[in-house]
């Protein structure tokens, strides 16, 4: 169980996790050696997954993004685990959700442009296996967009 320190450690590490050991430390108000141990144990115990870098795709030119609910053939036994396994293998499919419901699953993806989108859609979106209907959403604006937990 996190207590009041793990918690305050967690907020101050999702705010800025390239702080140097001693900043994050000092502003936690616990030792190096605390803050060392604590991190390692809510890594050992899946509290953190990890650090990682975040790319701003649109500075790299992909300019277009669809959200696309698919919904799939559900007489199919093995239809979500086919469908998710081959949507993984496209490289603008920035994220796979499931879901329970009348649709199954949504995915994200990302293109240079329209040309690009409907390159990746015609050519390797509609050829995933076990789609009975897929419906698009453009993207226009995010408004939010913060994977922080209120700590």
């Amino acid at each position: 169980m996190l207590d009041d320190t793990d918690r305050r450690i967690l907020r101050q590490y999702q705010a800025t996790p390239e702080a140097p050991a001693a900043e994050l430390a000092e502003r936690c108000g616990v030792t190096a050696t605390t803050l060392a141990r604590r991190l390692d144990r809510m890594r050992n115990t899946g509290v953190l997954r990890g650090v990682r870098g975040m790319i701003h795709w649109p500075a790299l030119g992909y300019t277009v993004e669809v959200s696309l609910r698919i919904t799939l053939d559900k007489s199919r036994p093995q239809a979500f685990e086919e469908f998710a396994e081959a949507a993984r293998q496209v490289p603008e499919v920035i994220e796979i959700q499931t879901f329970l419901g009348q649709v199954d699953a949504r995915l994200s993806v990302i293109a240079r442009d329209m040309a690009h989108y409907q390159q990746v859609y015609r050519g390797q979106i509609l050829t995933l296996p076990h789609i009975t209907d897929i419906d698009a959403l453009m993207h226009v604006a995010r408004l939010k967009t913060d994977e922080s937990l209120p700590l």
